[in-house]
């Protein structure tokens, strides 16, 4: 059994914070602040902070880990190493070199590919094949640290950003559970990651989330995979935002953007292939089959999608 501390924020942390919980000290949690949220602007805590008080386990929340309060602070709770998982911030050197056995990060992604803020919506939108957890020892760097343990999975077809992240929350869990020990007991040797396999999964915004659709089909349905539940995937229709909640490929040709008439459904144009929107959301409206979008708005075929700009 170690003395933990972990630093983690989002839900995805949950299951390896409950994991440590069960089976480890976890001498105190670091999470970020909280944040206002919906109309009111209400302080929302983490999920990570949640768990934590139901456990009554030690909290901080700094706005940084280079002030001295907040290393003094970290410095005071006794550890063997530290874990962190989508925490937020960049551990500093002198935050790093504090435990004695490091600072370990569950990575959502097979690195050296998607290092970075948003890998599990960067393996979906490029298509691949596969994806996994990575377990590695953190350097000051972008999770450019040396690999300790990975495990890899299939992506379904139908795999969105949600269900992708909850399978990979999971697993990275149980990586951590099942390489710890050894870890702590010296039995593993941290490998290189490849700088030429590296690719990065920047932070997303929600602006990222208009549909170009002079872009392919098939990267458009992607997309929109890929960017479920957040940002979602939007265009603009007379006036209004229009999310695409979910979609498929399917053969035909028109102009990107122009909405045509498929047997049972509307299709859309794009730069290579239609899309036919399966689910969809007008702004202030709830979500609806296609079909019974469209038999409530008949002048959406032959409409012109795009961005509020166009």
């Amino acid at each position: 059994m170690a003395d933990v501390v972990f630093m983690g924020t989002p839900e995805f942390a949950l299951p390896a914070l409950s994991a440590l919980i069960a089976r480890h000290r976890v001498r105190g949690v670091v999470t970020m602040p909280d944040r206002p949220a919906g109309r009111g602007l209400a302080a929302r805590i983490s999920p990570v902070k949640a768990l934590a008080l139901k456990h009554n386990l030690p909290l901080l929340q700094p706005r940084s880990l280079r002030r001295e309060e907040a290393i003094a602070a970290l410095g005071a709770w006794p550890a063997d190493v530290y874990v962190v998982a989508a925490f937020g911030l960049i551990l500093p050197q002198r935050v790093l070199d504090i435990p004695p056995r490091g600072s370990l990060n569950v990575h959502a992604s097979l690195l050296p590919r998607w290092r970075g803020a948003a890998p599990i919506q960067a393996a979906i939108r490029a298509g691949d094949a596969s994806s996994g957890v990575s377990l590695m020892l953190m350097d000051a760097g972008l999770d450019s640290g040396p690999v300790l343990a990975q495990r890899a999975l299939s992506l379904a077809p139908d795999e969105t950003a949600q269900s992708l992240h909850d399978r990979l929350a999971t697993l990275g869990a149980a990586l951590l559970i099942e390489n710890l020990p050894d870890w702590l007991e010296g039995r593993l040797e941290p490998q290189p990651q490849d700088e030429a396999g590296v690719t990065l999964a920047p932070q997303l915004r929600k602006e990222d989330g208009w549909i170009d659709w002079s872009q392919p089909a098939q990267d458009i349905e992607r997309q929109i995979r890929a960017f479920t539940p957040w940002p979602g995937s939007h265009t603009a229709w007379d006036g209004r935002k229009l999310k695409i909640l979910q979609a498929e490929v399917v053969p035909g040709d028109a102009a990107p953007g122009q909405v045509v008439s498929l047997p049972d459904d509307p299709g859309i144009g794009t730069g290579a292939g239609l899309i036919r929107p399966l689910r969809l959301q007008l702004a202030g409206r709830r979500a609806q089959d296609s079909a019974d979008f469209l038999r409530g708005r008949p002048a959406f075929l032959n409409a012109r999608l795009g961005r509020p700009d166009q």
